[in-house]
């Protein structure tokens, strides 16, 4: 038997030798190659803190000292020891664990995560409470480096640093760019930095400048103004001093001795303080240490290459598509910058920056930047295309209306994983994009039934000059496989398209509804109702002549969407119609007001019937008049 299986818990680890340690460090990366080969995840990340986690959970006492992870791609290592190592196997599964955070899934994951750089806040509010009700035990926030680039994230170091609170910030920093390599003279700084004698020395020291008799005030200030200009020479840690923290590192974080001696340290102490741990992400991945490549992989992938067992033979994705038609738009026209938001690969904007890296930007974990930097650019004439995943675009929202909105600026937002995002569960749902662009004054909002017509969507985006227009697309094969971007027209503005004419009912679906609505049409057809569909490829503003041509020729119509029935699209367009039409009956059909969890996405659109068959019922209860539950 491993030492893994028997790690039940991380009292379990206090009684392990550090060899053993060691061992269980090995077994651990062993064990998340060979589950996340078969489940898919974020599994870089993980294999960076191994050490790291093992030294967190030994020596603090978990689960009544509250560690907070930061996004939640760094805890596979962490469920590894809180009792669910058997459960593995239902990672990112329907039911199963989840690829995040989850407070309801254990009470060793203090606080859910699925967004980057809300570590050090939320811990700061666990302190804060802990002290309000007199409480005692230890908080600590680990973070990335590369959540140090969110503004939120500063955010939460100024006001803890400042709040003199016990709280401590472990700085995953993953060799990107926050401080040099580890070496020699880090090691030193850092061994004098933890050894408890000094912390007292330096405490005790401060204390008699501080309090040094009124002749001797000039002195104090002398050697305060020396020990900052010493500190600043040779503590990389500067920066975190500044802000309120006692630094500590850089340390190596797979030196196991390291970890658990600093942490021993600064446990034992009660006033903000940040350990800054240098890891290799990915490390141990038999494909190579390469960290982005690794972020995240499918499920079915060969460990050995990385690469996918079985070869593809869907058409490709959207985000291929979007990434494409990008590169030759960029072509066509010298004005376009594309900003992302620390995504390249993801966005599929990468083809974009090697092609045209003058004109790409990726603002790191800072959404609402990019936001505003985008509207900065505008106002220059540049046609900035902002392209991030539907679910951070929602981190940018203030940014969207008072930066780019009210000022009628034309920036281009093109939202990735649209609607139902799969096994990447409820923090990453790109549900709420049409109900919150929608309230945005001036923003036009676009959803493409193809790729071909996102193509067409994002050639209206960039002629488009009169405020800022929204363009959604979901995680899924493109319907089509388009042909050149030279070759699409901009999809003319404003209108709809009626794909099918009926007379009974009248289904007007957004996006990757339309294909569905289409086949519904066909199972419907069999039992003698005639149904019009209509492409609702504009949703704000719509197409007026053709929604008053099917409310003066139908007597019922059913709007569907792949996102919130709450304020969104059927909400909206239903108003309109009760305004002009109020005899005609209408339903509104997407997903209901609830949160949706991991499955495989054709799974997550049968359960909330927005595949044909679903559809087809809804119509059906729709034109016998019934009210259907949902």
């Amino acid at each position: 038997m491993s030492i893994l299986e028997g790690i039940n818990s991380p009292a379990d680890l206090r009684g392990l030798s550090r060899d053993e340690l060691r061992t269980l460090a090995q077994d651990m990366r062993d064990r998340l190659i060979d589950v996340c080969s078969r489940t898919g995840g974020h599994i870089g990340a993980g294999l960076g803190v191994v050490e790291l986690t093992i030294a967190l959970h030994t020596v603090f006492e978990t689960p009544k000292d509250q560690l907070v992870w930061d996004v939640g791609h760094q805890a596979y290592p962490h469920k590894l020891l809180t009792g669910r190592n058997s459960e593995m196997e239902s990672l990112r599964q329907e039911r199963g664990l989840s690829g995040f955070l989850k407070r309801t899934e254990s009470e060793y994951d203090t606080f859910g995560a699925g967004h980057a750089a809300t570590a050090i806040s939320a811990a700061l509010g666990m302190a804060a409470g802990r002290d309000v009700l007199g409480e005692q035990f230890k908080v600590a926030a680990i973070i990335g480096d590369g959540s140090m680039g969110s503004g939120l994230a500063y955010e939460g170091l100024n006001n803890a640093g400042h709040s003199d609170r016990d709280i401590i910030v472990v700085l995953n920093d993953n060799e990107m760019s926050i401080a040099p390599n580890v070496g020699a003279m880090h090691k030193y700084l850092t061994s004098i930095q933890r050894n408890p004698l000094y912390n007292r020395l330096r405490s005790r020291i401060g204390e008699i400048v501080d309090n040094a008799p009124a002749p001797f005030a000039g002195v104090s200030t002398l050697v305060r103004k020396w020990e900052e200009s010493v500190k600043s020479l040779l503590t990389p840690g500067v920066l975190f001093e500044e802000l309120g923290f006692r630094y500590f590192g850089p340390i190596d974080g797979h030196d196991l001795d390291a970890l658990l001696e600093t942490f021993t340290a600064v446990r034992g102490m009660n006033t903000p303080r940040l350990v800054h741990v240098i890891t290799k992400k990915g490390k141990g991945f038999p494909a190579g240490d390469h960290g982005e490549k690794w972020h995240a992989l499918p499920p079915g992938h060969d460990p050995a290459t990385g690469k996918q067992l079985a070869v593809s033979t869907a058409n490709p994705a959207y985000t291929t598509v979007y990434g494409k038609g990008l590169v030759e738009l960029g072509e066509e026209r010298k004005d376009i910058a594309v900003i992302t938001a620390a995504m390249p690969t993801g966005t599929g904007t990468a083809p974009f920056a090697k092609a045209f890296p003058d004109r790409f930007f990726d603002v790191g974990i800072a959404e609402g930047h990019g936001v505003t930097f985008a509207a900065g650019l505008a106002t220059r004439g540049v046609r900035p295309i902002v392209t991030i995943y539907s679910t951070f675009l929602q981190r940018g929202y203030d940014n969207i209306i008072h930066d780019a909105a009210l000022q009628k600026l034309p920036v281009v937002f093109a939202m990735d994983r649209a609607g139902l995002v799969g096994e990447d569960g409820e923090t990453h749902m790109g549900l709420y994009d049409i109900a919150y662009m929608l309230t945005v004054p001036g923003m036009t909002v676009a959803a493409p039934k193809n790729g071909t017509e996102m193509l067409g969507l994002l050639r209206a985006a960039v002629e488009h000059t009169d405020g800022p227009f929204s363009l959604r697309y979901p995680r899924d094969a493109s319907p089509d496989v388009p042909v050149e971007m030279s070759q699409i027209a901009a999809t003319p503005y404003a209108t709809w398209e009626v794909l099918r004419h009926g007379r009974d009912v009248a289904i007007l679906a957004v996006g990757t509804m339309v294909n569905q609505a289409l086949a519904a049409a066909d199972l419907l057809a069999a039992d003698g109702l005639d149904v019009t569909v209509v492409n609702c490829r504009y949703l704000k503003p719509y197409d007026e002549v053709t929604l008053n041509a099917i409310l003066a020729s139908h007597t019922h119509v059913l709007t569907v969407e792949e996102g919130t029935v709450v304020n969104g699209f059927g909400a909206f367009i239903s108003a309109v119609i009760h305004r002009q039409a109020p005899t005609v009956r209408t339903a509104v059909h997407g997903v209901p007001d609830r949160i949706i969890y991991s499955a495989p996405r054709q799974k997550q659109l049968s359960s909330l019937g927005l595949d044909p068959a679903g559809i087809a019922d809804r119509v059906r209860a729709l034109h016998d008049s019934e009210a259907l539950a949902g």
